[in-house]
């Protein structure tokens, strides 16, 4: 009897019914008495004839009695132990101070999903080509990982078999060097697949170029094996790469983003404590001054550069000219680039972030793949930049009749029409050296064709160079910068009224009966200029009034090459009697005096 009751005690905890199980501890069965003197001390202990769980040591198993003395537990769902918080402030590091992590691996084993999981935002390409290649350049972003911030690289996939001056030799060779500037690297591979030779290749690679470089091996994709028991498999098969224990993640569900955590922190702290012994201060001054002093002064804030184009027209060479390094792939295929390459370097003391997009193709709708994705993220780019950067092929406009096809026209109108600033680069400028009156027809004639297509905007600025051999990237630079001060300007209202007035007394009139009234004329925003003028009369601007006082804004304030808006309101004449007759008359004060039955009005005049 006493084990058939230590049975049904046991099989009652093992099914989560802890009333049961009190209620046979706590019911006076007749075979009781003939249990064993050890056996009833232990009830409210383990008992040796119950199971034991993990970490149940100390653990007590409650009787009715008992459960009325408990103490109350609190409702709702116990919360699971949040990440341990690392002892170092990495929110107050420079970002140019934080640890480096670059992520290596053979194609298509997900380091793209892992870069934008780590910025937080999709930002890479991310497209399952088993047989080619999505990311080509390096990538750049700062991650956030619970409180670690890091600077994180996205390389492209890995061949070590590839030929001698083919795409992935040269994209194998650009990861190289950028080794050279990380701390640690996150060896990925996909667990779905197994370790394949590649994987081993790419191990043998990463211990001849980053022999230095702390390696964790990242199994990816292992979302679906977490139940299966296959990690452990995978693990074991990860050990042969020789870089220590694997951790097993996923970076399309978040998989494994805490032990990710837990490895990296330790990894960071050391690091940052080795900067700070150094003599390197963490916290950025220089930064924040240069903040606060520019936060009144628009025109000193960082600038957004975006370099459009057709493909093949030089973009990624003009990239790493203003960089002045290989930053980017490079070379004679058309296409070449494939995601936006965000950058940041300085210039003249000035922060710009550099966006090189994708060639600028005609959506034909029958994009398939990495292509059409290319095609909607530089569309993106070009709405986020405040200047734009229409790169032209100065060859192809010698060859041909006009200047700017079809697409490089809608690049322009749509980068006015959304109030960007607009510079035209003429490129490949080296190849029409030696024909002088062909080099003098191209400077000629793309200004004017130029002012013909886009007529809403005069004075586009238009630069030649080449960016191959580097002639000419100060002078790109210092015409964006000329270009952005004059989309952030701002004109106070006082000097903006002396102005209307000058310029609607030179203005010719039909008749001065029909002459608008300008009450007065404002600037309302800036990036670009937009100025509003309050009419008070009936008579409204016409189009050709609008255009004028564009055109004298343009010309009087030096302003011209970006988009200004320039729109009108009316004043009612209602507000202007209700405002005129506000203060006319003896004000009159009503004081009211009230019981339960009357109500008395008294009138005083003040």
């Amino acid at each position: 009897m006493a084990a058939a009751a230590a049975a049904i005690l046991s099989a009652a905890l093992r099914r989560s019914r802890p009333a049961t199980a009190a209620l046979l501890l706590h019911r006076p069965l007749p075979s009781c008495r003939s249990l064993p003197p050890p056996l009833l001390p232990s009830l409210g202990r383990a008992s040796p004839l119950l199971p034991r769980f993990p970490g149940s040591a100390g653990f007590r198993y409650s009787t009715v009695a008992d459960e009325s003395t408990a103490p109350a537990k609190p409702k709702g769902k116990a919360r699971k132990n949040p990440m341990k918080q690392s002892r170092f402030d990495f929110t107050k590091v420079d970002a140019a101070l934080l640890p480096t992590v670059i992520l290596v691996g053979r194609p298509n084993v997900g380091k793209s999903a892992l870069f934008n999981r780590f910025i937080r935002r999709r930002e890479a390409l991310v497209y399952n080509t088993p047989g080619d290649h999505v990311t080509r350049d390096i990538r750049e972003g700062v991650a956030k990982l619970g409180d670690l911030r890091f600077r994180v690289l996205d390389s492209a996939g890995l061949e070590t078999a590839a030929t001698s001056g083919s795409i992935l030799a040269r994209t194998a060779d650009m990861t190289g060097n950028v080794l050279a500037r990380s701390q640690f690297a996150i060896f990925l591979i996909d667990v779905r697949d197994g370790l394949q030779p590649l994987d081993l290749e790419v191990g043998q690679w990463l211990r001849r170029h980053a022999s230095g470089i702390h390696t964790i091996v990242a199994m990816n994709k292992s979302e679906p094996l977490d139940e299966h028991g296959v990690l452990t498999a995978a693990a074991g098969e990860a050990h042969r790469l020789g870089f220590g224990d694997p951790v097993a993640i996923s970076a399309e569900t978040g998989l494994g983003m805490a032990e990710l955590y837990e490895i990296l922190r330790p990894l960071f702290e050391d690091y940052m404590f080795q900067l700070t012994n150094n003599g390197l201060n963490q916290d950025d001054p220089t930064s924040e001054a240069e903040t606060e002093a520019h936060e009144g002064d628009e025109s000193k804030l960082p600038l957004q550069l975006a370099i459009v184009g057709r493909p093949n027209v030089g973009k990624s060479t003009l990239l790493n000219t203003l960089l002045q390094e290989q930053r980017v792939l490079v070379g004679p295929e058309a296409g070449l680039t494939r995601d936006s390459i965000r950058t940041q370097f300085q210039f003249d003391n000035r922060t710009v972030y550099l966006v090189d997009t994708a060639g600028w193709m005609e959506r034909s709708g029958k994009e398939k793949g990495p292509a059409s994705l290319s095609v909607v993220q530089s569309r993106k780019n070009l709405m986020r930049a405040h200047i734009v950067a229409l790169v032209l092929d100065g060859e192809k406009i010698a060859k041909s009749k006009s200047s700017m096809n079809h697409p490089e026209v809608l690049i322009a109108r749509q980068a006015i029409e959304e109030g960007r600033g607009l510079v035209v680069i003429v490129n490949k400028m080296d190849l029409l050296r030696e024909n002088r009156p062909l080099f003098d027809k191209v400077i000629d004639a793309v200004p004017k064709e130029i002012q013909t297509v886009i007529p809403q905007v005069t004075g586009i600025p238009v630069v030649f160079m080449s960016a191959l051999e580097g002639r000419g990237r100060i002078a790109v630079m210092r015409q964006v910068i000329d270009t952005y001060e004059k989309w952030c300007l701002r004109l106070s209202t006082s000097r903006l009224n002396r102005w209307l007035r000058k310029v609607m007394s030179r203005h010719s009139w039909k008749d001065s009966a029909t002459q608008p009234k300008v009450k007065y004329f404002t600037q309302v925003k800036a990036r670009p200029p937009t100025f509003v003028a309050f009419m008070s009369g009936k008579v409204q601007l016409s189009d050709t009034d609008i255009r004028f006082l564009t055109k004298s804004l343009k010309e009087d304030f030096d302003i011209g090459g970006i988009p200004i808006r320039v729109v009108q309101r009316s004043i009612p004449r209602k507000e202007t009697v209700k405002s005129n007759n506000r203060n006319t008359g003896p004000r009159i004060n009503t004081r009211m005096r009230t019981d339960k039955r009357t109500t008395v009005s008294e009138p005083t005049t003040s």
